[in-house]
């Protein structure tokens, strides 16, 4: 969305968004490599979009178009509430990373960034690594969240955890009157790259935490690493524990009308994108007195992060832009107690009100008029 068009619904009114609001959607095919990719640019308001490179094998195309369509669209948001002069992007590439990921195919889609001019900058998401960023930066300039080596950030994850850290203890400070989850039991959906580094953030501060994942290596390093850690068969058995806080950190559309209806837990707080499975979940979560601290605001430590990346980065000053969401989570749910709506609404026009503000001074970005 720019400052010239009406607000489209926010990335809380569903996972189910169209291309509408949308700048720019880019079809990209390499026959050699085997690639197969989509680039959507939801907005540039703000600034070039920034946003990561999912990897995935989708059952169809039409699948993964969905999926970057709602993802650019919640990182336009997710920018605009952490307070960064950034659009929102996102691309994903078609297929097992496991068998088809090589670095002609990662060069081939760096030549389609590249193409773009500075509109798009990607940097890892599921399925994606620095290191493969690095191969994606011998095609192109418009890279970040590469490994430190090559002077980039490194894993945007160990910020991503920090931020939801953050997050959930501005949540626990509302709910329980204390900034800290010591005494309260955590459960973790994925523990993956983001949900294991907020597994030691939730131990070290005190919290019992219980996890599961549909990766059983994942689950063994957890263990291994923090033998305090309790794991449960599968994310039924977890929403239906007695929680405090439920944490959905693997792929979205996680709260759903069944898990809400089990859900014992008085906060919901975590790193998936898109958790809410349709419009009107955020009412369902308010209804039964559970707070929700909107997925984009919290997880938006690995986009401060890789953003960072783009002035030289500093880790030190990047983890204390991302200690900030501490305080904007404060300032959300202030404004859904002031307004009277679910703390997904009010998310939504805290970014909407930064897009339309800044973004009508200057439009659509084009690396010329930067």
């Amino acid at each position: 969305m720019t400052g010239n068009h009406p607000a489209a619904p926010g990335p809380q009114a569903g996972v189910f968004a169209t291309a509408a609001g949308h700048e720019q959607v880019v079809f990209c095919h390499d026959e050699p490599t085997g690639l197969s990719a989509i680039i959507a640019i939801h907005s540039t308001a703000l600034g070039p979009a920034l946003g990561g490179t999912r990897f995935y094998p989708y059952a169809a195309e039409a699948d993964a178009l969905q999926d970057v369509l709602n993802l650019s669209r919640g990182m336009s948001y997710k920018a605009a509430l952490a307070g960064l002069d950034l659009g929102g992007g996102k691309a994903v590439i078609i297929g097992d990373p496991k068998t088809l990921k090589t670095e002609a195919l990662l060069r081939a889609y760096g030549r389609f960034v590249q193409s773009l001019g500075g509109r798009y900058y990607t940097a890892c998401d599921v399925g994606t690594f620095s290191e493969d960023m690095d191969l994606v930066a011998r095609e192109c300039d418009f890279v970040t969240g590469r490994t430190v080596e090559h002077g980039g950030a490194g894993d945007s994850s160990v910020l991503t955890a920090y931020g939801v850290f953050q997050g959930m203890r501005a949540a626990a400070e509302v709910t329980w009157g204390a900034p800290t989850l010591h005494g309260r039991t955590v459960g973790i959906a994925g523990v993956g790259k983001v949900g294991h580094h907020l597994v030691r953030h939730l131990v070290d501060d005190g919290a019992t935490v219980v996890v599961t994942d549909v990766d059983g290596g994942a689950l063994a390093r957890v263990q291994k690493e923090l033998p305090v850690v309790r794991i449960v068969p599968d994310t039924d058995a977890l929403v239906a524990d007695e929680l405090d806080v439920y944490a959905p950190c693997a792929l979205g559309g996680a709260l759903t009308d069944d898990v809400v209806d089990v859900l014992s837990a008085r906060i919901v707080c975590g790193a998936a994108n898109n958790q809410l499975a349709h419009e009107g979940v955020e009412k369902q979560l308010q209804d039964r007195g559970i707070l929700y601290a909107p997925d984009y605001l919290v997880n938006s430590g690995g986009l401060i992060q890789v953003a960072d990346e783009l002035e030289g980065f500093s880790f030190e000053r990047a983890k204390a832009r991302a200690t900030k969401i501490f305080d904007t989570a404060h300032q959300v749910f202030a404004l859904a107690t002031d307004e009277g709506v679910p703390p997904a609404v009010a998310a939504d026009r805290l970014a909407e009100r930064r897009m339309r503000e800044v973004g009508r001074l200057r439009g659509v970005w084009l690396p010329a008029t930067r």
